[in-house]
């Protein structure tokens, strides 16, 4: 059994902006050995280029990525901003120096000393970048991260049989003998539901839930540590969507696996996750075990989400009232700007320091301090 208290995977500020757009702006997040971590959102919110950003399909603009303790991805543009800053109030700080009635030979002792500490500072910060690309260089292919794509058949490539599909990573790891490809490919479609014969079809001869098993093959046949479940069932029928979700629960505890799981359907995250996170316009706004969030959102995009789930009674669909969100309305960041903070043990909230006691309050915290 896995351990669950260590952590596979530490995403630290994480930044990746496209020329002036934030898709993902400042998220922090861990997901410990053999968990289910949920990521869920509206569509936008920055999960999908989240998880793309851990697995390295885009070169991250700042943060960093830890997997088994080891940096796999770091940005840059966070250090020479900090450079750009300190030299403007290096700047701002000479200006104010001239203008001080202090004499010529104090001045110029401040220089030196000012001068010399930027210089310490620009060449740490430097040293950073240095080590962010050598991090980055040196983890080029991280075959013990996989990704499930969001469209099946988009995915796939339309020219190749489905064995050549499958085995095209093991190929690139450097495995070269035929029948041994050929027998890890048989066992990672039988491992999800098909059989040895569908590997030398091609990708449209199959319906859109044979499609995603396809996908899935692909990802486990690597024999992975973390598979990364962008949206998996979201283009497949009800009925489908429950047998690709039950074979990643079967296949999470043969194997072991840790699963990233990025849906905007909230009942099936429920079902599938250990813990939660809830995306805004690419921040994480509120984080929490799955039991915890449904029985006690705090953020008020958490609560319009969780109010916009159906069930199946028209009686309580008749009473059902939708709770809207509107940033402007429902919070005041004019002075206290907000960040993640814990209001409870393990439930994450993204707040200002009003909030954050007001919050303690609902849930019976401060009364506990």
């Amino acid at each position: 059994m896995p351990n669950k208290d260590e952590t596979l995977l530490r995403v630290e500020h994480l930044c990746q902006y496209f020329k002036q757009n934030k898709a993902v702006d400042d998220v922090s997040f861990e997901i410990k050995k053999g968990e289910v971590f949920g990521l869920v959102g509206e569509s936008g919110c920055g999960k999908t280029t989240t998880g793309r950003s851990i697995i390295k399909l885009y070169d991250i603009t700042s943060g960093s990525v830890y997997f088994k303790g080891e940096r796999i991805a770091a940005g840059t543009r966070s250090y020479k901003l900090n450079i750009e800053a300190a030299k403007k109030k290096y700047e701002d700080e000479l200006k104010e120096l001239e203008q001080s009635g202090r004499s010529n030979e104090e001045k110029d002792k401040l220089r030196r000393e000012k001068k010399e500490e930027l210089d310490r500072y620009i060449a740490q910060q430097k040293q950073e970048i240095h080590s962010a690309r050598a991090d980055h260089r040196k983890h080029k292919v991280v075959t013990d991260i996989q990704m499930i794509f969001q469209d099946p058949i988009a995915s796939l490539d339309p020219r190749m049989t489905v064995g050549q599909i499958i085995a095209e990573g093991l190929r690139i790891r450097g495995e070269k003998n035929k029948k041994e490809l050929d027998e890890k490919v048989y066992q990672a479609l039988e491992m999800v539901g098909l059989v040895r014969e569908h590997a030398g079809r091609y990708p449209h001869e199959f319906s859109g839930g044979q499609r995603q098993r396809i996908g899935v093959a692909r990802a486990v046949v690597m024999n992975p540590e973390l598979i990364i479940a962008d949206e998996p069932v979201s283009a497949l029928d009800v009925s489908i969507q429950a047998q690709v979700i039950n074979l990643l629960d079967d296949l999470r505890h043969k194997m072991g696996l840790t699963i990233l799981f990025i849906a905007h359907d909230l009942s099936v995250v429920k079902y599938f996750s250990d813990r939660i996170g809830v995306m805004y316009f690419g921040k994480l706004v509120e984080l929490a075990d799955s039991d915890e969030l449904f029985a006690h959102p705090l953020h008020p995009y958490t609560k319009s989400l969780l109010s916009a789930i159906p069930l199946p009674d028209p009686e309580y669909e008749k009473r059902r009232k939708r709770i809207t969100y509107v940033p402007l309305r429902d919070h005041d960041y004019t002075v206290d700007q907000p960040t993640l903070r814990e209001v409870l043990p393990g439930h994450f909230v993204h707040c200002n320091q009003a909030e954050f006691e007001r919050y303690r309050r609902e849930t019976g915290a401060a009364d506990e301090a």
